[in-house]
Formats: structure tokens, C-alpha cells, sequence
């Protein structure tokens, strides 16, 4: 009786014609009473694992979200689903609230969107013993773990629904967790009994590049106005102050770019989160504290100008672009300083001696990634415990890169770093040491005599940018480290020994000498389930979405929540004829359909050219 009710819901409501991969394990799952533990990648449809329930269990699906300022957004699209959605959160006025309130208590509400610091209020747990309760959808899950990018104390009170609330079920979902991390969340949320969906990490159509940082700013630039002139991106840095800048610069540079970090006031970071969310074509420069649960499906590209932290981070930052499955990038610069920079950072963490080697562990997998001369997707993925093939859309795949036997190189490095220490008891850092290595003399040099050390002048076969490169990757494994003092110097490890006496080859890694292939070229698996309209379809194309950024604006909510760009295009090829065959189209619900149905018939009918 369920499945038929579910699927029902799904095509009524949602406008598709049947689920996708575990969609409708879960939902099933849910809707018999059971607790479920959901993996699965952004954009692939989580979000329907809790809505669909909510609708055919009696009751009101509460929803725990952590990023107040999108609960907006969420409301509003299912209300123009017909859906009777309300959120409870510190930005509304009390009447409103108590309206919202009234709402549930009355039987009014499908679902419920409620702040997990909201939630665990003494108020707000009274009002829930007082109505009907469907289901508890805990988002973002990952929030509960310690050991996470995104860690929120408020989760942890979490575990105490199952213990007021014995019947009812929880789906607890996210993008992002590794086996011990998904074991993680089960354990503080107490899902002891869920059923565990853990669906392919793979994004198909995101392609993922990492360049070496050579003028960041210059190439972040040069990406955005060659492969995305006009589009929509999210632009991460690991500081305040380098966001302000890069906003700054790309403004200067005529790209429409904001800032959002947390030094702002909420005012302004709401009215930026808000434009962005709302316009086409604007850059988002933010930390990493913009972008949890962006339900914005058409976001082009992510770049990175800081190397994240961990690989986790690294997958839910670049998971925010191309939500709409049309073809996207995920561009991260990376250099030498970044490595030296991190590795600092965790030294000077004030946590425990196990809490800095779990951040050391995490930075190790992210420049094992960065600095992998196999498939960028094959070592990201085999990170989550999944094993592909090669992707054929991947900066490596497209272009690889050479290996080469870098052990001579290494040990004229640790020897240079060797002696300095050895014999003058000085330690520097690594421009100082490419220096010497190539014989280049410096104030520095001059000052302190290093014009007489044996390795002086001995790499002058290699470049800089070939000794950055091999310092990178010494740093990166291990058999370079950065001292404790915070000065950014350089020391050798246990690891260097073995190096320094021939006992370990080093095979190194050589960038391309080719230029990169654009994000939007290049040969390779599918993408996406992306729709190439004819050239004579593309003006159809084109009034739909003009329309439909007219009626969003009269509605005051972002266009994809009319229409997703996937759905005009479809509507587009297939040219409907009728309201019957429109309601077959891919995201044309009912109450969508009732309400824009012959206007889009009319568009179809008559393009404008």
C-alpha cells in the first residue's frame, strides 16, 4: 500500500515519474516506522527521502536544519509545490511564530523546518509533546561528529529524540562521512537499529582540477572568464582578509563577486547569501562557513585558493556545483606555502596529541589527492571506501601528468637542510633552501656564508617552480616537516633517513607542460544528464527562462524554485502540445502544473525569436 502511495506522491507532487537509486528503499523504509541512516551525494535527491514520508505519514515531518537563512528558500519551494511547509527560527516575529505554532498543533503542517538549537528549547519541546509527530529528518548529520569539517555542539543533544520519541522514525542524512564517521553518527545520535543507505559518491559531471598556485588570484581569474564568463561560482579562501581581497580583486576585474565570511554582520551576509541565491551570474568569496544544505542547482564552479583541510570538506565545498547534474568544475591551487601553513597550524592546535594526529591524517589524504598521478575521482572516491574506474574527466585523466625519478633531487633537499642544521645549527625555510640549491647569491647567503656549504649551486639544473614542486611533495610525504617554533622552517623526519641513504626511490610528480582542456571540452564518460538542444530549440529555451525569471520575481523566491534548468530544457525538446503531455515532463507537479501549465504551453507554442 505504501509503495503505491509514495509513488504516488512522487509524481503528483513532485512531478517525476519514478525514484532514483536507494530513494525508494528509503522511503519505505521510513514510512513503516523504521530509522535509516542516508548517504548520498549533493544533489542526489535526499531530500525527498524525508518530504515523501512526511506527506503519507500522519503527522508533521520535523525537520532539524542547521543553516537558519536557507530555511527560507526550502519553505518556499515546497510551497509552490502545494506542499504545507512552515520553519521556526529566530528571524521571525513572535506573532509569526506563534502562528507557525498554532499550525502544527492544529494538524496544518506537512513539514516542519526547526534550527537544532530551536529544537532542544524547553518551549519547543513542549509544543512537539502536544501535536502528531511523523518523522524527526536530522540534515547535515555529519554536524555530529567531532572529528568533522562541519562539527556543531547542538547535535549532540540530538540522541535525546529517540528517547522522548521511541515510535517515531528518524532519517538522519548527509553527503559527506567516511565509514568511521558514518559510525560516528549512529552512535551519538542513538540509530543503533537504522538501516544504513549508502549510495555512489561519484558527480559525474563535475571535473575536477587542481593547478599548481602560481599569481592565484590571476588563474582564478583566467578560469572564471574563459570557462565561466557569466556563471554562477563559489570561490573558497582559508581567511577573513583573503576573502575580502579576492572579492575585492575580482570586482576590480568586472566579475560580480561578494564577500561572506563570519566577521560580517548577519545583515549583510543574509542580503549577499540572498543575491546569490536569487541571481544568475554572481560569485560567492567566501569561508567555509558559507554553503551548508545551498540548495542552488545551477552553481557552475567551486574554486578553491586555500588547500581545505581534509578530504571531507574538500568533497562537500566542491559538491555544491553542478547540483543540476549539467556539467560543472571544482578548481583547487595549491602550493608549497599551503602545505607549510597547514602543517603549522596543527602543530600549534591546542588540542591533544591524538586530536593533532587525526588533523595530520586528514592532511595527508588531502595531498595524497592533490598530488596523485592517478585519477583525481579514483583517489577521492576510494577516500569514501568506493572503487571506480578511470573518469576521463579529470585533469589527470585528460592530461597527465609525468612521473620521474625525483630520489637524486630529494636527497640534494634533505641534505641542504641536513647541513644547515648539522653544521651551523640553522634551520630556514624553503626559499632560502631553493636558494642555496641553485647557487644563487643573496644577501643572505653573503651574510652567513652559505656560498661554502658543499650542496651550494648543486640543483642549478632544476628551476624554482621544480624545486617548489619537489619540496611540495617531500612536505606532502612526510620526509620534510615544518618546525614547531611557527617560523616556517624546515626539518627532517624519520622518514628522510631512508631517502638520504638510496634505501627509497622517490617517484615524484611533473605537471603537464600542456594547457588545460576547458571545463566545458574535452572528451570523457557522460557528464550529466544534461539536454543538447538543437540550435533552432535554443530561443525556446531561452523565453522559458525569461519567463521564468519574471514569475519568480513576482513571487520574490530564486528562479529554481519555479523550475530547474533541467526542466525547461526538457520542456523545451520535448514541445508539448497539451497540458497531458506537459504533466510528463520531469519536475511539473500538479499544483506547478495548474498554476503555469498554459503559460508555458503559450511559450512553447510561440517562442520569441
Amino acid at each position: 500500500m505504501s509503495d503505491a502511495r509514495a509513488l504516488g506522491v512522487l509524481q503528483r507532487v513532485f512531478g517525476y515519474e519514478s525514484f532514483r537509486g536507494d530513494q525508494q528503499a528509503i522511503v519505505e523504509q521510513v514510512i513503516g516506522g523504521g530509522d535509516a541512516l542516508v548517504l548520498m551525494p549533493t544533489g542526489g535527491g535526499k531530500s525527498l527521502c524525508y518530504q515523501i514520508p512526511s506527506l503519507v505519514r500522519e503527522g508533521t515531518g520535523i525537520v532539524v536544519s542547521p543553516l537558519i537563512a536557507l530555511m527560507q528558500d526550502q519553505v518556499d519551494a515546497l510551497t509552490e509545490l502545494g506542499v504545507r511547509a512552515a520553519f521556526l527560527n529566530s528571524t521571525q516575529d513572535w506573532r509569526v511564530a506563534r502562528e507557525v505554532e498554532q499550525a502544527f498543533l492544529d494538524g496544518e503542517l506537512d513539514l516542519l523546518y526547526v534550527a537544532p538549537e530551536r529544537l532542544l528549547t524547553d518551549r519547543c519541546l513542549q509544543l512537539l509533546d502536544r501535536g502528531r509527530i511523523a518523522l524527526f529528518a536530522i540534515d547535515e548529520a555529519h554536524c555530529v561528529s567531532q572529528w568533522g569539517h562541519d562539527f556543531r555542539p547542538e547535535y549532540l543533544g540530538l540522541s535525546m529524540l529517540h528517547e522522548r520519541w521511541p515510535d517515531v522514525p528518524r532519517i538522519a542524512l548527509t553527503a559527506t562521512a567516511t565509514a568511521v564517521t558514518r559510525t560516528e553518527i549512529a552512535q551519538r545520535l542513538s540509530l543503533d537499529e537504522a538501516r544504513h543507505f549508502v549510495s555512489s559518491f561519484d558527480r559525474p559531471n563535475i571535473r575536477y582540477r587542481i593547478v599548481e598556485k602560481n599569481e592565484v588570484r590571476k588563474q582564478l581569474l583566467d578560469m572564471i572568464r574563459t570557462e565561466h564568463e557569466g556563471e554562477s561560482g563559489v570561490v573558497y579562501c582559508l581567511s577573513r582578509a583573503r576573502v575580502e581581497e579576492t572579492a575585492e580583486f575580482l570586482c576590480n576585474q568586472g566579475i560580480d563577486a561578494m564577500p561572506y565570511h563570519a566577521g560580517l554582520s548577519p545583515q549583510i551576509r543574509a542580503a549577499n547569501q540572498s543575491r546569490f541565491l536569487r541571481e544568475d551570474g554572481v560569485v560567492m568569496v567566501a569561508t567555509i562557513a558559507f554553503g551548508m544544505g545551498i540548495d542552488k542547482p545551477d552553481v557552475r564552479f567551486v574554486a578553491h585558493i586555500d588547500l581545505p583541510k581534509s578530504v571531507e570538506g574538500y568533497y562537500q565545498e566542491t559538491g555544491r556545483a553542478g547540483r543540476d547534474g549539467l556539467p560543472a568544475t571544482a578548481w583547487l591551487a595549491y602550493g608549497l606555502q599551503d602545505v607549510v601553513q597547514q602543517r603549522r597550524m596543527i602543530d600549534e592546535s591546542p588540542g591533544d596529541e591524538s586530536y593533532r594526529r587525526r588533523l595530520g591524517q586528514q592532511l595527508d589524504a588531502m595531498l595524497g589527492l592533490c598530488e596523485t598521478v592517478e585519477c583525481r575521482r579514483v583517489r577521492l572516491l576510494a577516500y569514501f571506501g568506493q572503487q571506480i574506474t578511470a573518469c576521463g574527466n579529470c585533469d589527470v585523466c585528460l592530461d597527465p601528468p609525468q612521473a620521474w625519478d625525483g630520489t637524486v633531487a630529494a636527497q640534494k633537499v634533505l641534505s641542504a637542510v641536513y647541513r644547515l642544521w648539522k653544521e651551523r645549527g640553522q634551520r630556514y625555510g624553503a626559499g632560502h633552501i631553493i636558494d642555496i640549491l641553485r647557487g644563487k647569491v643573496t644577501d643572505r647567503t653573503k651574510q652567513h656564508g652559505h656560498e661554502s656549504l658543499s650542496v651550494f649551486g648543486v640543483g642549478a639544473d632544476l628551476s624554482d617552480t621544480a624545486w617548489r614542486g619537489v619540496l611540495r611533495q617531500l612536505l606532502a610525504q612526510g620526509l620534510l616537516t615544518v618546525d614547531n617554533e611557527g617560523f616556517g622552517t624546515l626539518a627532517l623526519t624519520e622518514g628522510s633517513r631512508a631517502v638520504l641513504k638510496g634505501e627509497h626511490q622517490l617517484m615524484l610528480r611533473r605537471e603537464s607542460e600542456k594547457k588545460p582542456r576547458s571545463g566545458k571540452t574535452g572528451s570523457g564518460r557522460p557528464k550529466a544528464a544534461a539536454i543538447d538542444l538543437p540550435a533552432e530549440l535554443q530561443p525556446v529555451f531561452e523565453a522559458l527562462r525569461a519567463w521564468r525569471g519574471e514569475v519568480a520575481k513576482s513571487h520574490g523566491v530564486p528562479a529554481y524554485v519555479i523550475f530547474h534548468d533541467a526542466t525547461l530544457r526538457e520542456i523545451a525538446l520535448a514541445q508539448p502540445e497539451s497540458m497531458d503531455e506537459l504533466s510528463h515532463i520531469n519536475g511539473v507537479g500538479a499544483r506547478k502544473l495548474e498554476a503555469y501549465g498554459e503559460e508555458i504551453l503559450q511559450r512553447v507554442a510561440r517562442p520569441v525569436l
